[in-house]
C-alpha cells in the first residue's frame, strides 16, 4: 500500500458532495462459524446491507451522491428502472422521499412469479412511488437500449406536467441519463478504503474480496479501491445476469471512468476485472436449491440473512470456490453483504420447496 497514493484517493473523493443518508462504517467482522464450517479460508463480511435506510444495501452508498446530483440539478422527480422487486429501486424511492423528490420507478417482470404486492414492491407502494410495470423475458436481462425509449417518454411527461425530472442509470453505476459521472462506483472505491482500513485495524491482510455483481458499479469500485490500496488483493464478481465477457468489458469501462473521475491513474487492466459466471445457473432472479441451502447454512451458522438473486448466488460461489481450492485454507476472504433481503418474502414459496415444507 503507498500511504500517499490512497490519501490523494481520499482527498479526490471527498470532493464529491453526498447528502447524509447512511450509517458509516458498516460493520466488519469475521465469520467464526462459517469459516469452521468450511474448514477455512478466514471468512470476513463487510455488513453494507446494515446502511441504515429502509432495508439497507450497497445502493445507499450510491445513492448518497446521486441523491445530491439530483438536488444540485434542481430536479424535483427522480426516474429509474430494473427488475420488479429490484432493491436498488426501493433504495432510490427512499432516498427520494426523504428529500422530497418524487420517484418514478419503471419495473420489469423478470421473475417467474405472480405481480403481488411483496417484498420490495410493497416497500415501494408504502413509499408511493410511481411504479410502471413492463412484462419481460422470465430469467433475462433486460437491456438499457430496450429502456432508453421508455425513459424518454416518461421524462417527457414529467416535463410536460411542470417538473423537472432526473434519470438515474440503473444500479446507480454506468454514467447515463442524467448522472455525468460514475458516482455509484465512486462510492464503492470509498467502502473498499473503508473495509481496509477496518481490516488493517484488527491486523488482517485481505486476500480476496467476493461479491454479487449486476449493474457494474459496485465491481468497478471496489477493484479501482484494490488497486489503490494493495494491487495484491483480488475482487471478485460473481455475475447475476450478464455472462462473462460482455460483463467484464462494462465493469472495464465503469471503473476506467471512475479512474478518470478521481484523476488517478492506478493500470487498471481486463485482470483486475474477475468475474464468474457460472453461477447464474437458470437466470436472473430464479431461486434453486443450492441457493436456498446457502441462505439456510449462513443464517443457521451466522444469524444473517442473505437474498435470493443477488448474495446469495455470491454466496454459493464463495463456497464453491473454497471446495475447488480457488480460495486457499489459510487466506483471508471478505463476503460484501450488498443487502436484498426484501427479497426473501415474494419467493417464499420456492424457499419452502428447495429446504422442504
Amino acid at each position: 500500500m503507498d500511504d500517499s497514493s490512497v490519501s490523494e484517493v481520499k482527498d479526490k473523493i471527498r470532493t464529491f458532495k453526498k447528502s447524509d443518508l447512511i450509517h458509516l462504517p458498516t460493520p466488519f467482522m469475521k465469520l467464526e462459524n462459517l469459516t469452521r464450517e468450511l474448514g477455512g479460508p478466514n471468512i470476513y463480511i463487510k455488513r453494507d446491507d446494515m446502511t441504515g435506510l429502509a432495508f439497507g444495501g450497497n445502493k445507499s452508498r450510491k445513492l448518497e451522491y446521486i441523491i445530491q446530483d439530483v438536488l444540485e440539478k434542481k430536479a424535483d422527480v427522480i426516474i429509474t428502472w430494473a427488475g420488479l422487486q429490484s432493491n436498488w429501486c426501493l433504495q432510490t424511492a427512499a432516498a427520494a422521499r426523504k428529500f422530497g423528490i418524487t420517484p418514478v420507478l419503471v419495473l420489469f417482470n423478470v421473475y417467474d412469479l405472480p405481480i403481488e404486492y411483496d417484498g420490495n414492491l410493497l416497500l415501494d407502494f408504502i413509499l408511493k412511488s410511481e411504479i410502471r410495470i413492463r412484462e419481460a423475458e422470465k430469467g433475462g436481462v433486460v437491456h438499457l437500449q430496450d429502456v432508453d425509449a421508455i425513459l424518454e417518454e416518461v421524462a417527457a411527461e414529467v416535463k410536460e406536467s411542470g417538473h423537472t425530472p432526473y434519470v438515474a442509470p440503473i444500479g446507480g453505476s454506468a454514467v447515463g441519463g442524467s448522472m455525468e459521472k460514475p458516482l455509484g462506483a465512486i462510492s464503492y472505491v470509498d467502502a473498499f478504503i473503508e473495509m481496509a482500513e477496518q481490516a488493517e485495524s484488527l491486523g488482517i491482510e485481505v486476500d480476496h474480496v467476493i461479491h454479487a455483481s449486476g449493474s457494474g458499479g459496485t465491481q468497478a469500485g471496489l477493484a479501482v479501491g484494490a488497486k489503490a490500496w494493495n494491487e495484491r488483493v483480488k475482487v471478485i464478481g460473481v455475475s447475476v445476469s450478464e455472462e462473462k465477457q460482455t460483463y467484464q468489458e462494462l465493469v472495464l469501462e465503469i471503473a476506467r471512468d471512475t479512474e478518470r473521475a478521481l484523476e488517478g491513474s492506478f493500470g487498471l487492466g481486463e485482470k483486475d476485472i474477475v468475474i464468474f459466471d457460472e453461477y447464474i445457473r437458470e437466470g436472473y432472479g430464479e431461486v434453486n436449491q443450492e441457493v436456498s441451502d446457502a441462505i439456510r447454512l449462513v443464517a443457521m451458522k451466522e444469524g444473517i440473512f442473505l437474498d435470493p438473486v443477488y448474495t446469495g448466488k455470491a454466496m454459493v460461489a464463495l463456497i464453491d470456490l473454497v471446495k475447488k481450492e480457488y480460495l486457499k485454507k489459510d487466506e483471508n476472504v471478505v463476503f460484501f453483504h450488498t443487502g436484498g433481503t426484501a427479497a426473501l418474502f415474494p419467493n417464499k414459496q420456492k424457499l419452502r420447496k428447495f429446504l422442504g415444507e
